[in-house]
C-alpha cells in the first residue's frame, strides 16, 4: 500500500503549475499504458493517484481551473467505478486512452508551463 501521507508532503512542496504537469503527466502515462492488457493494475493505480493530485491542487487554483479539476476528478471516479467493464472492453479502453490524452493536453495549458 502506498504511503499518501508522504506522497502528499511530496507533492506540495511544487508550485501549482508544477504539480499540474504531473497530473498531465500521469493522464498522458494512462493513454499510453491502456494500450497494453497487462497494465490494468498500473493503469488503476495511475488514476487513483492522479484522483489525490487533484484533491491536493484544486485549493491553491483559481476558481477556473478549480472547476476543471473536479470536473476530471468525478470523470476519473466514474472510471473507477466501471473499472472491471472498462478494461475488458477494448473500446471503452480506447476511450478513456482518448479521454486522457484530452485531459493532458488541458492540464498541461492550465499549468501554464507551456507559455513564455
Amino acid at each position: 500500500m502506498r504511503d499518501w501521507t508522504k506522497i502528499r508532503e511530496r507533492y506540495l512542496r511544487d508550485a501549482l503549475p508544477i504539480r499540474l504537469g504531473g497530473l498531465a503527466t500521469n493522464l498522458g502515462r494512462i493513454r499510453s499504458f491502456a494500450a497494453h492488457e497487462a497494465s490494468r493494475e498500473t493503469v488503476a493505480g495511475l488514476i487513483e493517484e492522479s484522483k489525490f493530485f487533484i484533491e491536493w491542487s484544486v485549493p491553491d487554483a483559481e476558481i477556473e481551473v478549480a472547476a476543471d479539476l473536479v470536473e476530471l476528478q468525478v470523470e476519473l471516479a466514474r472510471w473507477q467505478y466501471k473499472w472491471k467493464e472498462i478494461w475488458g472492453n477494448l473500446v471503452q479502453r480506447g476511450s478513456i486512452a482518448d479521454r486522457s490524452k484530452n485531459w493532458s493536453d488541458r492540464v498541461l495549458a492550465m499549468s501554464g508551463l507551456l507559455s513564455d
